[in-house]
């Protein structure tokens, strides 16, 4: 809140809100027949440049330019978030393992972007073998997230994260995705480390056994200025 008391909108508000306005727009010049609908459309995509530039800088140009280049057409053309999927993978001493990210230098839980053709569970275990050299078994899925409600992603994704179990391998880094990889206990966590607050106790509540339900983000009130941490749901 401000020093009147209004709400102040931070930069996670304004991604979310430029990348739903560009969602909105690409999706309706994939299927508009209208030279009128499309001349709006496209003005709507100058508003979320805009937007989107304000917070990142450079030229709202370059954003609308990019976005133009991407529209598709028909069910094609309908914009929805990319997914990725996530590994909590914990072996018999009750430990984690992750992966210290080749791209930021931060360690997280072995992810990936969803590959056509697989199972969301299917890419959970391919994702973990090729990035640590470890063999896991999936158990149950473990979170659903919105990367862009949470400010950990610029880019609009739903990440799945499933509860694995370690089965078999040698730890061996990818060399190109990751800087290391290790296994590490509830106490012994390497920094930085992202996201602690949002997976953490869930994860090692889940390796050692107890009881856990899958953490969600829930419905908030209103969707576009309202706030809300993580639900739980079967």
């Amino acid at each position: 809140m401000s020093d009147t008391g209004q709400p102040t909108v931070g930069t996670q508000d304004l991604v979310r809100w430029a990348e739903s306005l560009a969602g909105i727009a690409r999706t309706g010049l994939g299927f508009t027949e209208s030279n009128y609908e499309r001349e709006r459309y496209e003005e709507i995509l100058e508003v979320a440049a805009d937007i989107r530039s304000t917070v990142d800088g450079g030229d709202p140009a370059e954003f609308h330019g990019e976005w133009l280049s991407i529209v598709g057409r028909g069910v094609p053309g309908y914009v929805t978030p990319k997914v990725a999927i996530g590994a909590v993978v914990g072996d018999d001493q009750g430990r984690v393992l992750l992966i210290q990210r080749a791209d930021s230098g931060i360690w997280l839980y072995p992810t990936g972007w969803a590959d056509v053709g697989y199972s969301p569970a299917e890419v959970a275990v391919k994702e973990v073998q090729e990035e640590t050299g470890i063999d896991c078994e999936v158990i149950q899925p473990l979170a659903i997230l919105d990367g862009l409600r949470l400010g950990f992603s610029r880019v609009p994704l739903y990440s799945l994260v499933f509860h694995c179990r370690a089965v078999g391998g040698e730890l061996a880094a990818h060399p190109q995705e990751c800087l290391d990889v290790g296994w590490f206990g509830r106490d012994e966590l390497p920094t930085p480390l992202a996201s602690v607050d949002r997976w953490v106790d869930l994860a090692f509540d889940a390796i050692e056994g107890g009881r856990y339900t899958t953490s969600f983000d829930p419905p908030r009130t209103p969707v576009w200025r309202g706030h809300g941490g993580a639900g739980a749901g079967s």
